[in-house]
C-alpha cells in the first residue's frame, strides 16, 4: 500500500483513515502522521479528523461505476477521470465540450481545473 501512496501523498501530509491496520502501517512506512477514525465503533469524526469526504466519495464512484457492471483494470484511470470530470462539472455547472475535455486531461477552458 505504502508504494501505490507514497508517489501520491507529501511527507508533511495527515492521513485520516478508518482505523485500518494496513493503512497504518502504510502511513508508518511513508513517514506520514497518522489519525485514525475508529469506524467499527461508529466513530467518524474525531476532532478536526474525520473520514466522511472519502466515504461519501467512494460511495459516489461505486454507485456510477456500478452502471457498467465491472471496469477493466487497463481503462479504470479513465473511468476514474470520467468520474471525476463529471463530479467537478456538477458543482461548477458546465457545458459538455469543457466536461469531455477535462475527461479527456485536456483541461480545455477550465479557469485553472485540470
Amino acid at each position: 500500500m505504502s508504494q501505490a501512496l507514497k508517489p501520491r501523498i507529501h511527507s508533511d501530509a495527515v492521513l485520516c483513515t478508518d482505523g485500518s491496520a494496513a493503512m497504518a502501517a502504510a502511513a508508518h512506512d511513508m513517514g506520514v502522521h497518522h489519525e485514525a477514525c475508529n469506524r467499527s465503533a461508529g466513530q467518524r469524526v474525531r476532532g478536526p479528523w474525520h473520514i466522511q469526504n472519502v466515504n461519501a466519495y467512494h460511495a459516489g464512484l461505486k454507485a456510477w461505476i456500478a452502471r457498467f457492471r465491472g471496469v477493466a483494470t487497463d481503462y479504470l484511470e479513465s473511468y476514474l477521470g470520467w468520474f471525476r470530470a463529471l463530479e467537478r462539472a456538477s458543482k461548477r455547472r458546465m457545458k459538455s465540450a469543457p466536461v469531455l475535455a477535462l475527461a479527456l486531461g485536456l483541461g480545455l477552458g477550465l479557469g485553472g481545473y485540470h
